[in-house]
């Protein structure tokens, strides 16, 4: 019989991926709420130049951001593929305006490298590490770090 490891550092870990701007992140699904399509936002006045407005979520409000802005990215153009992926932050409800949805992949904890300090143009605090595919590059997102401010 073999024995389970218990090691923390290989637990499996599930990431929504999404494409924003062009290039590929991920988001722990842990700290997703749900992912909808959604678009009748509500715009605010003198708001940060990367949030786009309000919705009403089923009697809640929720900010969008536009990730794209956010990361320093291009903007997200609204298209049909166009998503808001809402998770929660200090018991407020966020919505991150992404270009389009991707794949859930699995990895362990010790199969993400470090970030390093400058991805695609990106600051790189906004990034928990980095997750090598056979056929690309995921930057893993701190969600904490990029709805901070």
């Amino acid at each position: 019989m073999t024995a389970i490891n218990k090691d923390s550092s290989s637990k499996d870990i599930e990431f929504s991926t999404f494409y924003v701007g062009g290039a590929l992140c991920g988001i722990d699904i842990l700290n997703i709420q749900e992912i909808n399509k959604n678009f009748e936002i509500t715009k605010v006045p003198q708001a940060s130049g990367y949030v786009e407005g309000i919705l009403n979520l089923r009697g809640r409000i929720v900010t969008i951001i536009d990730l794209g802005k956010k990361l320093g990215l291009k903007p997200s153009t609204k298209e049909k593929d166009n998503r808001n992926i809402i998770v929660n932050s200090d018991d407020e409800h966020i919505g991150l305006l992404v270009d389009s949805i991707s794949d859930v992949v699995q990895a362990q904890k010790n199969d993400i490298e470090p970030a390093p300090s400058n991805i695609g143009g990106v600051k790189g605090k906004f990034f928990q590490g980095v997750l090598k595919t056979e056929a690309q590059l995921i930057g893993i997102l701190d969600i904490d770090e990029v709805l901070k401010e």
